[in-house]
This record gives structure tokens, sequence and C-alpha cells, in this order.
């Protein structure tokens, strides 16, 4: 399916972000401190739940990381739009570990819920993606996917129908 290792380091993942890893303009991750994973432990795009992909990360959680100073001051919770983003991230990569072509940008996700929090003490995020369709055409390449968090071990965060696409303008 790809020529790519099915595990990724940090600094592998600062490639991707400089544009280094899947080639100039096609799938990146964004920078530090927007990086929402240190690594990428699998990747498959046969793999997972319905057999379509899937992609599982995780991402060190450290009490001085830049958003618990700001939200909030004197209640230190990550906020979970930077969750959602994570996965939104792993799913483009996902597209660009496949071989395929384009830019990355989120279209969408059908339903989030919302079921822990994120405080300095946690020690690590683990993500799942799981594709429920990947589509190349000649006018499309997307990825649909369901996705979860845990925060050592408890599940924190789940969205169904994330979309994201890749376009080469």
């Amino acid at each position: 399916m790809s020529d790519y290792p099915t595990s990724f380091d940090r600094d592998d993942l600062l490639k991707c972000a400089r544009g280094v890893l899947f080639g100039h303009g096609n799938a990146q991750l964004p920078e530090p401190p927007m990086l929402m994973m240190d690594r990428i432990t699998d990747i498959s795009g046969d793999r997972g739940l319905h057999e379509k992909g899937h992609v599982v990360a995780e991402f060190d959680i450290k009490p001085d990381l830049w958003f618990f100073d700001c939200h909030f001051p004197g209640n230190p919770i990550m906020p979970g739009c930077l969750g959602l983003d994570g996965l939104w991230q792993l799913t483009g990569f996902n597209l660009g570990w496949r071989g395929w072509q384009g830019r990355g940008y989120a279209l969408g996700v059908g339903e989030v819920k919302l079921t822990g929090m994120v405080r300095p003490d946690r020690k690590m995020l683990t993500y799942y993606v799981d594709f429920t369709k990947a589509i190349q055409t000649r006018r499309l390449t997307m990825g649909v996917a369901n996705g979860r968090v845990e925060a050592d071990g408890e599940t924190i965060y789940q969205v169904t129908d994330m979309k994201v696409a890749l376009s080469e303008s």
C-alpha cells in the first residue's frame, strides 16, 4: 500500500510539518505547538475496525504545555478542540502516508462527545483513528473516519464521521 514505514517518531513528524516527508505541496502536519502528537505507533490503509485504514498515535502530556497556562488560569484544562484537531491531523497524515497527493484540510465532523478532561497530571493521550471510507477519484481525495482519544487509558473524546480532504490547489 505504502512505501512509508508503519510508525513514526517525533523527528519524522517534524519532517512532515516542514513538507519534507510527503513532498512539497502534499499532506503536512502543523509545527509545534499545534502538533498534537509525539509519535505514530501504527498506521495502515487496510486495517482497523472497518479494514479501510487506521492510525494510532501518542501525545505525552507535560504540565508545562502551552495551553495549560491560558485555558484556564487556576484551572488548567487542555481545550477539547485540540484533541479533535489531533484526530484531524492524523486523518490527513494517513492520506499522505497512502501516497495520495495534495494539501490536507478538515471538512467537518459528524458528532463529538467529550466525556473527560486533560489536566496537567495526565501522562499520555492515545489517539485512535479508524477509517470508514477512503476515496480517491480524479476529482476527490477524502478520508472519512471515526476516532477516539484516551487519556491514561480512559476514553475521554469520541468523534464520528471526521472528514479530511486533499486538494492540489
